[in-house]
């Protein structure tokens, strides 16, 4: 179908009046966005931030447990864990998140699975170095006060008495037979 020069000049007339509409409603609403803006904006960046925090926790919390995994590995072949190990060893994997001054040991040995506490303790807490000997099972528990930005959404992860989370990593071994 080929067009004619009437057909043309109609579709050109119709685009312009379209056009002129368009700019029409553009005009009348230039400080909308901006009003739109200003009544969106801070939810959207509460809900930002609290994304940031919530990952940046869970982030951590990985970071914690990859390592008491490691520190139950050393412990299930027998050897011996000091605090001094620890800071040597295993806080140069922590200290982009975490004050390795900050972090509880807490290594502790028991006869049987069933009888193994791997929960978390009320800071604060005297933490102890238990490494236990083979055939015992032995509960490795990292603990560390995590401060969290207070917010809409702080609320979620902090304990309201002390103000911080308790963040922590366990893993529970056997101790190998030597």
């Amino acid at each position: 179908m080929v067009m004619g020069p009437g057909m043309a000049r109609k579709l050109a007339e119709y685009l312009r009046r379209r056009a002129r509409s368009a700019f029409r409603f553009r005009r009348a609403r230039d400080g909308a966005a901006a009003v739109e803006f200003a009544l969106v904006s801070p939810f959207f960046i509460a809900t930002l931030i609290a994304v940031f925090e919530v990952t940046i926790y869970l982030f951590a919390q990985q970071t914690l447990q990859t390592v008491a995994v490691d520190v139950g590995r050393l412990m299930m072949t027998g050897q011996s864990l000091t605090q001094s190990t620890f800071n040597t060893t295993y806080c140069p994997k922590l200290q982009p998140l975490f004050t390795c001054g900050s972090i509880l040991v807490d290594v502790q040995s028991y006869a049987d699975f069933n009888s193994a506490v791997t929960s978390a303790p009320s800071l604060p807490y005297t933490p102890s170095i238990n490494a236990g000997t083979p055939g015992q099972v032995v509960v490795v528990r990292l603990i560390y006060p995590w401060s969290s930005v207070s917010g809409l959404f702080g609320f979620a992860i902090k304990n309201p008495s002390t103000g911080q989370s308790e963040m922590m990593g366990v893993t529970a071994i056997r101790v190998e037979p030597s």
